[in-house]
């Protein structure tokens, strides 16, 4: 006779142990690497602007100048031809391979990604570090998964563990920056992922500190706690910011159609604005950048209403046309800072109509830059949480809340999208199944009010290219049967060729569509 196991008996299980270890490993390599990346681009803007006063005091200096920005912008075009997955800010591949949909090198995107990053965003152009510092995060996660021949879900959650490091060096928000893998990018609160992700992200946390300080990204100090009173107010900028919110996605989308119209390569399209940028660099060299100056300065001397209205129109337009020309660099911080501006529109109309008083105007600054990210990414949770750690406060908590609520509900009956899938769809096209002989794992979770909910598994007539092998519900896992009842809140483990994940993906989310 066989002896039975006793009952009770423990093993060690090392799974998410090797997990947080790798994502330590991930976070260190890719903080390191994004840290480097910030500090060249904040001293690269920092020359540029020094060369604009240079040449107010020696006029004949713009010559030269001019061929060279004209230079750098033909070389971060062949970049981008050589490689055109650095276009843009990163977010839509790296969310794309997550998802399945596309892939490429690590090795060639990670290098010309940090090159052209810092040749562009450290030029002036109204461009954001924050996408391409996930993207390199992620990449460098691809690199390490490689070396360490991890593959299907352990390779995902070192590129999403990459991911959630490079955000957090960028913005010194290691918990905002896991949740904005799990929200906006990953789309899947999986225990493996979210532990790697935010593993990693402390430790690249760590790393940035030591290159640029404790003090918060976005420190604003402000006088008083926004009184009960003024809530009504939290509504009308919510309302604000959602209308503009949906304006800036639909704006952003076209832009590559705009480019198209233009008899030049597309690789070319960065000769745009690199030479519109001359001009604003020598009138205005303050607001050269992706905007966190620009929030300071306006949340320290906050200009008059049509002073920050001019402002405001210049950024709008400048952003998205550096944007639209597929120059490798984000629209994460450029968001946040028209939101600051469009906070301190909002307040300073509401001080000269009486209805606020003007000490608190920097409340509403720090208001707005939630609510805006929220309207545009659609992810509430993140905005809320990356500007309390970027301002360094717990106090705003509920006016965060607020606003970043209402201007999502704005742009959600107006019919925007999240604005990093809807440039995902762009990149991609739909493709049919295929096979490679490698199994891979697919998780879907079952949301409150789907069509899945509270039915049994045989009630569904499943992909073919797919099996349902296990339901994972809370701490353990069910071995479904087809009378397994599925119920809100579990996660829906199944099999596939790795390169049907995500045809597979799309047809299960039919089955799962939430009902109105």
């Amino acid at each position: 006779m066989q002896k039975q196991p006793k009952s009770g008996k423990r093993h060690l299980d090392f799974t998410r142990l090797g997990a947080i270890g790798r994502g330590l490993l991930v976070g260190l390599l890719s903080g390191i690497v994004v840290s480097i990346f910030r500090f060249c681009i904040e001293y690269g803007l920092k020359f540029v602007q020094w060369v604009y006063g240079q040449i107010h005091q020696t006029p004949g200096l713009i010559i030269p100048w001019l061929v060279v920005s004209v230079v750098v912008a033909v070389f971060v075009g062949l970049l981008v031809k050589q490689s055109p997955d650095i276009k843009g800010s990163g977010i839509p591949q790296v969310e794309g391979q997550l998802a399945g949909e596309l892939d490429y090198a690590w090795w060639p995107v990670l290098w010309r990604k940090f090159v052209g990053g810092i040749l562009g965003i450290g030029s002036g152009l109204f461009l954001g570090r924050e996408g391409p510092s996930i993207q390199l995060g992620a990449t460098i996660g691809q690199g390490v998964a490689g070396k360490l021949k991890q593959t299907g879900a352990d390779r995902r959650s070192l590129i999403a563990g990459g991911a959630a490091a490079g955000l957090s060096a960028a913005f010194n928000a290691p918990i905002a920056s896991t949740l904005f893998v799990l929200e906006e990018v990953y789309h899947n609160f999986s225990p493996i992922i979210w532990t790697t992700a935010l593993a990693s992200a402390i430790a690249s946390n760590f790393v940035s500190l030591n290159f640029f300080g404790l003090v918060p990204v976005l420190h604003i100090p402000y006088g008083q706690n926004l009184p009960l009173s003024q809530y009504g107010n939290l509504i009308g900028l919510g309302v604000f910011l959602g209308v503009f919110g949906y304006l800036y996605q639909n704006v952003t989308l076209t832009m590559p159609s705009w480019y198209a119209k233009l008899r030049i390569p597309s690789w070319l399209d960065g000769l745009v604005p690199f030479l519109l940028v001359i001009p604003i660099g020598l009138l205005w060299p303050q607001l050269l950048g992706g905007g966190n100056a620009v929030i300071l300065n306006i949340a320290s001397v906050t200009p008059a209403l049509l002073g920050l209205i001019g402002i405001f129109v210049l950024r709008f337009v400048f952003s998205t046309i550096s944007y639209g020309s597929g120059l490798p660099g984000g629209i994460f911080l450029p968001i946040l800072s028209l939101g600051a501006i469009l906070g301190a529109i909002y307040a300073q109309a509401m001080v000269g109509l009486g209805w606020m008083p003007a000490s608190f105007v920097p409340n509403f600054i720090i208001f707005a830059m939630a609510g805006y990210f929220a309207g545009i990414g659609k992810a509430p949770f993140t905005a809320i949480l990356l500007i309390t750690e970027m301002v360094g406060t717990l106090h705003h908590l509920m006016p965060l809340a607020v606003v970043s609520m209402t201007a999502f509900l704005v742009v959600d009956l107006l019919g925007g999208a999240p604005i990093y899938e809807a440039l995902l769809e762009k990149l991609i096209r739909p493709r049919l199944p295929e096979h490679c002989g490698i199994q891979d794992r697919l998780e879907v979770p079952v949301f409150e009010g789907s069509k899945l909910e509270g039915h049994q598994v045989r009630d569904f007539k499943w992909p073919e290219e797919s099996l349902l092998i296990a339901v994972r519900r809370g701490e353990r896992q069910v071995i479904p049967h087809g009378d397994t009842l599925m119920r809100a809140g579990d996660t829906l483990i199944i099999l596939t060729d790795r390169n049907n994940r995500a045809w597979v993906n799309h047809q299960i989310k039919h089955l799962s569509e939430v009902t109105p």
